[in-house]
């Protein structure tokens, strides 16, 4: 029986949608107030959709802001800042650089692990309700050079220490574990846990299941502002309604940031600009998701459709597509995959999403302080899909009082302040 108790979440990407659903699945009374009309193309829905157990190391690492320097000086690298006077960049530089530690690295695999683990978990379960193109075949790092391949054995040897299974290939065993595609490559690093699903049937499939359970989808509605009242939210208002309840959820990604600011919460976080590519009728179809990792672009077979993505470009809250990124990454295909042209992109338009990036590489999870029935979850960065399953099963415990299969402390909004 439905819950007298209503939650409204902010926010219909992938993340509000799963907190949607198990928020539903805890018998809460649940709307979703999304800011794009139905039809719009938020940053869940054409991304690489790969689920990475892989990616246990921080955004925020050694070395990172080394590679980061060098990179801005060509146009089309992987990652770029565009230069403007902005003090809440200024700021996320700054705590960036100094999260940029080992000890961090140190304190935040162990979570990362567990929270991506865990949300594999929760996707097969969720496959079993209903077929949304999940694949659990792996993915492949694939390397064109020494330099690469040393690098990421260095990463398979931390992730077998912290039980994650990775195998270092040569070229020849990389090739015979995904045939259907001509790789020039020295080889790779094998992380069997990963997989692979098609973002778009995912969210439609979740779409779905909320409306099934008796939630409410509301499109076209973008926040505006807050009633407030003794340290509690009695509603929030849209440019045409308002919508009381008892919990509220922030996870409006990337613009989450402004929402937040409306309770008075300057949240550091950046706007990460990433690219993708999909051809309808690729000239060779791999199995296996990988990623170019000198290139930094992720290359995901849905269906009979294969998606290249890329990039990382911070500069606010706009879509505009900078043609040197998208060209930055459909140069680096014909150097892994040699049976590709670039002229084969040409009659396609390049998708554009944005990317919630936290300085420290971590999400944002938890109760906003000074309000006590408001929740954000946002900050995932390039785990958005990855790791929606296990964040909103972890809000939806929270909105039952029920404890979090992990510590939540390396989470918490007030982290930087």
């Amino acid at each position: 029986m439905m819950s007298e108790r209503k939650v409204v979440i902010v926010g219909g990407g992938v993340i509000g949608l799963c907190t949607a659903y198990y928020a539903l699945q805890q018998g809460l009374a649940v709307t979703v107030l999304e800011r794009e009309p139905e039809q719009g193309d938020g940053c869940s829905q054409g991304n690489a959709g790969m689920v990475v157990p892989s990616h246990f190391i921080p955004l925020a690492a050694p070395g990172m802001v080394a590679k980061g320097l060098r990179m801005m000086m060509n146009p089309r690298s992987p990652f770029y800042i565009r230069p403007r006077f902005d003090f809440g960049l200024f700021r996320w530089l700054w705590l960036f650089l100094r999260s940029a530690r080992q000890e961090h690295v140190d304190k935040s695999v162990g979570l990362l692990r567990d929270l991506n683990l865990e949300s594999r978990r929760l996707f097969q379960e969720l496959q079993k309700e209903g077929d949304f193109g999940l694949v659990t075949k792996g993915l492949l790092m694939l390397c064109n050079s020494q330099k690469g391949l040393d690098d990421e054995a260095d990463v398979a040897a931390q992730a077998e220490m912290i039980g994650i299974e990775a195998r270092v290939l040569d070229a020849a065993a990389t090739a015979q574990l995904d045939p259907n595609i001509t790789m020039n490559i020295v080889g790779s690093v094998f992380f069997p846990a990963d997989c692979h699903l098609d973002p778009q049937a995912f969210m439609i499939a979740m779409r779905g299941r909320i409306r099934s359970l008796g939630g409410t989808i509301v499109y076209g509605a973008e926040v505006v502002g807050w009633q407030r009242e003794m340290g509690r939210i009695r509603a929030v208002k849209t440019k045409n309604e308002s919508y009381q309840a008892d919990e509220f959820v922030i996870a409006g990604g990337s613009w989450s940031v402004g929402v937040l600011s409306e309770l008075g919460w300057k949240l550091p976080m950046q706007a990460g600009k990433g690219y993708s590519i999909t051809l309808e009728n690729p000239r060779q179809l791999p199995e296996l998701c990988s990623i170019f990792t000198e290139a930094k672009v992720a290359i995901t077979p849905m269906g009979q459709t294969l998606r290249f993505a890329g990039t990382m470009e911070v500069g606010g809250l706009n879509t505009n597509v900078n043609p040197q990124r998208v060209e930055g990454i459909l140069r680096s295909i014909p150097k892994y995959f040699p049976a590709f042209r670039e002229e084969d992109f040409s009659a396609i338009k390049p998708w554009v999403g944005l990317r919630p990036v936290s300085p420290d590489g971590i999400p944002y999870l938890g109760r906003v302080p000074g309000y006590e029935n408001v929740i954000a979850a946002t900050g995932h960065a390039m785990m958005g899909v990855s790791l929606a399953p296990v964040t909103g099963r972890i809000v939806a415990d929270l909105l039952k009082a029920k404890q979090p299969f992990c510590d939540l402390t390396a989470m918490k909004l007030e982290r930087f302040s």
